[in-house]
């Protein structure tokens, strides 16, 4: 599986924890900081909820670990966009139920509020828990295809919801889009010339031209 690591400036200093604590899981780790707060340019919640929604709904990584001080603002923006299931996540537990019944493919985790002593050991604990189980492999058992069932009606609500990706590209704001694109190791993983879609290639070079 391929998984991203996006760290907003408000907890930047927690990004090598979370990269270290995933590393040796037999993934492929994509980091891409922030590797330090106040570093130019700067992203907040918002802009790394925007990392989250490209990178899925492009197919560039297979799942995307985040956060911010309490975890809520990463998740809310994570959650404006298409084919982006994200659940803010405290401990263990919360990892391993959101695993087996919501299946997701985003995480928020809190960095700021309540780390404190052996925060990374609780982070361990966290990957241990998230990774350890088949996605989407139901708890209790008997309530799996309650819970599959579930889940396929919530995509069908969110692909009602949305707009498509292509018109939600075109539209935002600059101050938003800008500083994203031009991320450092953006550009290359959205990889322009390579989506399929011929709406959304051509939508991402307008707005990436405009840089």
């Amino acid at each position: 599986m391929k998984i991203a690591v996006v760290s907003e400036t408000s907890s930047a200093d927690k990004n090598s924890a979370i990269a270290s604590t995933l590393e040796g899981r037999g993934h492929q780790i994509v980091n891409l900081g922030m590797f330090k707060s106040g570093a130019s340019p700067e992203l907040g919640y918002v802009h790394t909820g925007l990392m989250a929604g490209i990178l899925l709904n492009l197919g560039r990584v297979d799942y995307m670990v985040g956060g911010c001080s309490t975890g809520q603002g990463f998740a809310q923006a994570a959650m404006m966009y298409p084919s982006v299931s994200c659940g803010q996540i405290h401990d263990a537990l919360d990892a391993w139920l959101f695993a087996q019944i919501n299946g997701g493919n985003c995480v928020s985790l809190r960095l700021n509020q309540g780390y404190g002593w052996a925060g990374d050991v609780n982070l361990r604990m966290i990957f241990d828990a998230l990774f350890s189980v088949e996605r989407g492999g139901g708890y209790p058992p008997h309530r799996r295809e309650a819970q599959g069932k579930a889940r396929r009606l919530l995509e069908q609500v969110s692909a009602t919801t949305h707009k498509g990706f292509a018109q939600i590209i075109a539209a935002l704001p600059d101050e938003l889009l800008g500083p994203v694109l031009c991320y450092p190791g953006m550009p290359s993983l959205i990889d322009v010339d390579s989506i399929g879609d011929e709406e959304l290639r051509n939508t991402f070079r307008a707005r990436m031209r405009q840089r």
